[in-house]
């Protein structure tokens, strides 16, 4: 990956006329070289959502003066908005079960180079994954969590996750819910995976369930964690299809692979700041 020094910039707020302009024309104020910039307008929720990325090399706002600077703009315009810098790479904890291809999958993205982050931790209810883990020089932190002690076990996650300085919380095929206590400690800041079988074919067993069925598609859907389950914003989908010659263990691991590439793509949009969620939808940046 390139060693870009820049800063990113995401804005949603009511729309109106002019708003492109108002941005880059404070960005141009400070001599930013914008290397890319886009936009949506949502007309049925009259908003207006940008990201607009620039070099930070000769920009003559110091970064730590950005916010007062831009602040009045923001209020003028209702603007909900962040900054990032590309120098600070995002801290990411993996939670994970006993299924380890997720897992493996971002760790190899991770130990590349591809994932601009750092892997902070793992986290899990099992012992399974402890060597793969610790190969990798990653700490790996076992929190056995019950119907009866989730509350308990919850606090331990919270420190440990504090401890590490942790940004954001990737469910690597973690087959425990979160509380909605938990999950309001990090919104949108949590991702899942998970089969698309879903509503149809939840709970055990929905390979099976959707081979008895003679399903024609299989798919996998990563999306942020609220309070809801399996309901928050959807980040990335992907499909594809089966034949009556595959059998169960066929579409598992079509599944498999499926939700690897699908869970990757989420996370490398989270760390790269393409994402914006609003109304329990997301925009995507390219």
């Amino acid at each position: 990956m390139s060693e870009r020094n820049s800063a990113t910039l995401l804005i949603s707020c009511p729309d109106r006329k002019g708003l492109v302009a108002t941005i880059a024309n404070f960005l141009m104020a400070y001599n930013a070289n914008i290397l890319h910039a886009d936009q949506h307008q949502d007309s049925s929720e009259n908003l207006f959502l940008m990201r607009v990325e620039w070099d930070l090399s000769s920009f003559t706002l110091p970064m730590e003066s950005f916010a007062a600077a831009f602040q009045p703009i923001a209020d003028e315009n209702q603007m909900t908005w962040r900054v990032t810098l590309s120098s600070k790479k995002p801290r990411m904890a993996l939670f994970v079960s006993k299924y380890e291809h997720c897992l493996v999958d971002l760790m190899h993205r991770w130990r590349i180079g591809e994932l601009n982050c750092d892997i902070a931790l793992v986290i899990s209810n099992h012992e399974d994954c402890r060597r793969l883990v610790e190969f990798n020089g990653i700490p790996f932190h076992v929190v056995p969590v019950t119907r009866d002690n989730k509350a308990e076990m919850e606090a331990l996650q919270w420190q440990l996750l504090e401890d590490a300085q942790v940004d954001f919380i990737v469910l690597a095929r973690y087959m425990q819910v979160l509380s909605p206590a938990f999950v309001e400690r990090f919104p949108n800041q949590v991702i899942n995976i998970h089969h698309s079988f879903l509503p149809a074919f939840d709970g055990a067993k929905p390979y099976h369930r959707a081979f008895a069925r003679g399903v024609k598609l299989i798919g996998a859907t990563s999306h942020y964690v609220t309070a809801v389950l399996d309901d928050g914003p959807i980040i990335e989908q992907e499909v594809t299809r089966i034949s009556h010659r595959d059998d169960v263990e066929d579409l598992v691991q079509k599944g498999r692979d499926l939700e690897k590439v699908v869970l990757s793509r989420a996370v490398r949009w989270h760390i790269e700041n393409r994402i914006l969620a609003y109304a329990n939808k997301t925009v995507i940046f390219d």
